[in-house]
């Protein structure tokens, strides 16, 4: 099952936050490539905003496992986070259905 994973930033947490967890949180998206399909910031004016993650996971819970572990999450850099599922139809040009 896919899912779609909103992540909005914490307005109020510093900057820094995100420069010195960047690394391990690429680190983390890297060790964990088997489920996250996709991974980016969804900046607003040339500052992070959020991001947005593609999962394979079971289910909802696995998903949640892996945001917890991502070293961003004990941060306080999150501020909100949506598990959406997502069923995709079409890539690489193509109708998947």
């Amino acid at each position: 099952m896919k899912f779609a994973v909103l992540l909005e930033d914490n307005p109020a947490a510093s900057t820094e936050i995100r420069q010195r967890y960047m690394p391990a949180h690429l680190d983390f998206l890297e060790e964990n490539r088997d489920r996250i399909e996709a991974a980016g910031p969804l900046p607003a004016l040339g500052s992070g905003s959020g991001g947005l993650w593609v999962v394979e996971a079971p289910d909802k819970g696995t998903v949640e496992t892996l945001l917890h572990t991502d070293p961003f999450w004990s941060t306080g850099l999150r501020k909100s986070v949506q598990i959406l599922i997502w069923k995709q139809v079409f890539a690489n040009g193509k109708k998947l259905i």
